[in-house]
């Protein structure tokens, strides 16, 4: 059982949505949008863990996604990859088999940009619109309803989209044709890989040097130094606590997608690909579902 906390939701229309995987992330934000008022219905692999979101929230599960997307206006979905993904779409029991006419697919996985585009085009074909629209903020971000999303797409699409999924964010923002919300993601990805080296280094050398580490972070947080990740993780990183948030198998699946886009655009990540090698030593010492701040524990 997930408690959100009480959010301000804007109004908007009422809409008939569905949402496509219940993990970490979809969980909440689907129990955003049934707290907004929408009427919602889930679809999860695992039945008993959309049970478990029907009983809390007071929706409606559904065995297929196919099922799940009938007569929706707009099915949103945050699955795992881009396989995961073309296996709640496509096929007979897929989404796209059962959306009515002009329904809108809201794709929240992070995941390739050429996936993305595939589907945009199949949706095209088939009467349906697609916009790609991965989030950032992790699991805090969904439960307390204010994700950053990302979306590529056509913007009457995303227009009708945006006061809906305002329910979980706090930006909900058009970066450009399908594909630009993925690729978005990734530059997003690309920052936190070396933020979160740089700041890994940081607290190893300070108790290395017998500084009170927390002592300086807080001085530091006070300058140029001064960021989220630093904000947020560096007491935890003294503290070698790596329960929160974003787990380091999904960050090595999202640096695979970065560095295999980096192949096709010719651009040079040398220190995104020595993070993700870093990464490979944090999965070697047992930590593949510690968050992405136990970088530190390779330097220990």
């Amino acid at each position: 059982m997930t408690t959100l906390p009480n959010k301000h939701y804007e109004p908007s229309i009422s809409c008939k949505v569905a949402f496509l995987g219940l993990g970490v992330m979809g969980y909440p934000m689907a129990g955003h949008l049934a707290l907004a008022g929408h009427d919602v219905t889930v679809y999860n692999r695992s039945p008993a863990k959309a049970q478990g979101w029907c009983n809390e929230f007071k929706g409606v599960s559904a065995a297929t996604p196919r099922e799940a997307a009938a007569g929706a206006d707009m099915v949103f979905c945050c699955v795992g990859n881009d396989d995961d993904l073309r296996s709640v779409t496509l096929g007979a029991q897929g989404a796209f088999a059962g959306m009515k006419p002009g329904a809108i697919f809201v794709d929240h996985t992070t995941a390739s940009a050429t996936v993305a585009r595939e589907l945009y085009h199949t949706a095209k074909l088939v009467g349906l619109q697609f916009i790609d629209a991965p989030v950032s903020g992790g699991q805090a971000g969904a439960v307390n309803g204010a994700l950053t999303v990302m979306c590529g797409g056509d913007a009457a699409a995303f227009d009708a989209v945006k006061p809906v999924g305002m329910a979980f964010s706090k930006a909900f923002t058009l970066m450009g044709e399908s594909g630009a919300g993925q690729l978005t993601k990734m530059v997003n990805q690309i920052c936190i890989a070396g933020l979160v080296q740089g700041l890994s280094e940081a607290v190893a050398f300070g108790q290395m040097a017998g500084l009170d580490v927390n002592q300086v972070l807080e001085v530091i947080g006070k300058g140029a130094a001064q960021s989220w990740q630093l904000d947020n993780r560096g007491k935890t990183m003294v503290a070698d606590k790596f329960d929160f948030g974003f787990a380091v198998d999904w960050m090595r699946k999202d640096l695979g997608l970065v560095l295999d886009e980096a192949k096709r655009n010719g651009a040079r990540l040398p220190v995104t690909a020595l993070v993700d090698q870093f990464y490979a030593d944090v999965q070697a010492m047992g930590g593949q579902r510690w968050d992405t701040s136990s970088l530190v524990k390779r330097l220990k």
